[in-house]
Parts: structure tokens; C-alpha cells; sequence
């Protein structure tokens, strides 16, 4: 695989493969010393142009896991405040030797332009409201692993999960539909019809407007961020209108199912669309989401940069 630019070029098998690969990263991630040297050599660079913890600091960890060379680019400190253009930036960057960019930026789409300047693979870690797939491989991990299924084309068939909150800005929510349903899940939307994107009847999933109607009978919950920094115009009344309708409350968690997995990509708005504390929750997996973030992504570097080479560098 060239490039991870969204769920829907990597396919089921692509999806599949990460899946498989993502177990055994899990298993290096267990060892006293988490590391291998499947990517000795390789440079990989986090060039991000949006704010980030989880996903950078992710990569990073995984890259180093790997046994790769890191390099951080940072906006703020870069030629890009003198008037260099993106790829003026990209060029100079892989005039270095670098075998990798893993990228985020405001405007969706740039993935696909970056990857007609270098000849390093490209990683899309968000652009725009467009894509965030490895997101959604890490959330589908979870899913399978909690649950206890392995790796297949079905492994998601007989779930029912819903999708709540700021779906029109969620390049989250679209990767994880895509991911979700090509694996056989059954996805609802719950969201107030401002929140939801334009073209939305074409998806493949079902869409409600009321969270109560749906939480008791899914097997997981997925609550999303309201992005007020991606929010142009007035979308919801106010924020405390939106969590009385869509918030999880501590009555709503008494709703769900005693096996329903509740998850979030982060960072959350404690108090919105997170009312109750999720620590107190049995089926809480959020946590786990983000520790499972750095083997799915030490999966998808060794798929871009190692194939199978490198497979004896895992095993090691």
C-alpha cells in the first residue's frame, strides 16, 4: 500500500489487513521492551497544520516503536509564517530523505495533493470534515478485540451502532460509517438535522433525531465532539439545549444495554456531549481506544513502509 488517504481506497481486504497486522503490534506493545526493528532507516515526519495531542503524539510513538527516525514539523516555528507555500514545504522536507509524511490539515482533500509533490507515502491524520481513517481502523480495533471477534470482512455483522452528535463536521464520523459498514455493521445516525451533513440520505446508514429512542437497543454507543471551531454559523439553539437532547447523562446511561461499549475519539466537551463521567461506565472504552491508536498505526506505518520485507522485524 502507497498511501493511507481514506477508508474507501483501503477497501475490506485493505481494512482487513490492518486489522490482522494490528493484533500483532498489540502483542509487540506488551513485551518489557515495546519495539521492533521493522523500520530501521526510515524517516517518518508528523507535518501537521492543525492542533493535535492524541493523533500526533500516537504516530510518533508508534513510528519510534518501529524503530523508525522521527521528525516533528512545527507550523508555528516554520517557513510557512515567511509565505512558503504548502508544497514548497513538502519538497524541501523530502528533499531529506524521507520515506513518510503523516499529515493534518484544515482543508480537505490536501492528502491526495501532497501525494502528487513527493514520492514519500502519505498518511492522512484529517482533512478537513473529509477523512480520518486511521481513526476509524483504531475504533474498529476496539470494537473487534472488546467483543472478542477476530479479523474478517464480517467481523462487525449483528451490531447495531449509533453515531451521535456533530456529524456534518465530523471527518471521524465518515470514516468510522464507511469502516463500520463495510464490515457489516448496522449504523444509525442521532444528531438534530442542522448537525447533519447535506447528501446524507445517500449514506448507508439510518438516521434519528432522538437519542432516547435509540440508546437502549445498540451495542455501541459512539459520542462525538461538538466542533465549535469548525462551526461558521449558529447550528444548535445553545450547547445546553443540545446536551439536554443529545448529551449522555446519567439517565441515559441507565438506558443502555449492560454490554454496550461506549466510546469517543477525544478530546471530549465534559459537560456537553459528555454529561456523566465515563470513568464510571462499565461499558467505557475511551481509554482503550487511544492505547489501541498506537498499534493500529504501527500497523498501517509497517503496511506503508515495511510490507512484507519487513515481516521478520515484527517478529523479532
Amino acid at each position: 500500500m502507497k498511501h493511507l488517504r481514506s477508508i474507501e481506497e483501503l477497501g475490506v481486504e485493505g481494512i482487513v489487513r490492518i486489522l490482522s497486522l494490528s493484533e500483532h503490534m498489540a502483542q509487540v506493545n506488551q513485551r518489557p521492551v515495546p519495539k521492533v526493528p521493522a523500520l530501521i532507516g526510515r524517516t517518518v515526519v508528523s507535518l501537521f497544520f492543525e492542533d493535535s495531542t492524541r493523533t500526533r503524539i500516537s504516530f510518533e510513538t508508534a513510528a519510534k516503536r518501529l524503530s523508525a527516525d522521527t521528525m516533528t514539523f512545527s507550523v508555528s516555528t516554520s517557513s510557512v509564517n515567511k509565505g512558503e507555500s504548502l508544497r514548497d514545504t513538502v519538497e524541501t522536507v523530502s528533499a531529506m530523505g524521507v520515506a513518510a509524511f503523516v499529515v493534518r490539515h484544515k482543508t480537505s482533500g490536501i492528502p491526495w495533493q501532497l501525494s502528487e509533490w513527493t514520492d514519500a507515502c502519505i498518511i492522512n491524520a484529517g482533512d478537513g470534515w473529509h477523512q480520518h481513517p486511521t481513526q476509524a481502523l483504531l475504533d474498529t480495533y476496539t470494537v473487534m478485540s472488546t467483543l472478542g471477534r477476530t479479523p474478517s470482512a464480517t467481523c462487525l455483522a449483528g451490531l447495531r451502532i449509533a453515531i451521535v452528535g456533530d456529524v456534518r463536521h465530523s471527518r471521524v464520523a465518515r470514516s468510522n460509517v464507511q469502516a463500520f459498514t463495510a464490515l457489516g455493521a448496522q449504523v444509525v445516525l442521532v444528531a438534530p438535522r442542522t448537525l447533519l451533513p447535506p447528501g446524507v440520505e445517500d449514506w448507508p446508514v439510518e438516521i434519528s433525531s432522538s437519542l432516547d429512542e435509540v440508546i437502549g437497543d445498540v451495542d455501541v454507543l459512539y459520542m462525538l465532539r461538538m466542533q465549535r471551531e469548525r462551526m461558521n454559523e449558529s447550528l444548535v439553539p445553545h450547547l445546553g439545549e443540545y446536551s439536554q437532547r443529545f448529551g449522555l447523562d446519567e439517565r441515559r446511561a441507565t438506558l443502555l444495554r449492560d454490554t454496550a461499549l461506549v466510546m469517543h475519539p477525544g478530546p471530549m466537551n465534559r459537560g456537553v456531549e459528555m454529561v456523566v463521567d465515563p470513568a464510571t461506565l462499565p461499558g467505557n472504552v475511551i481509554t482503550r481506544q487511544v492505547a489501541n491508536g498506537v498499534s493500529v498505526r504501527m500497523a498501517v506505518l509497517f503496511d506503508v513502509l515495511g510490507g512484507s520485507e519487513a515481516t521478520t522485524g515484527v517478529q523479532t
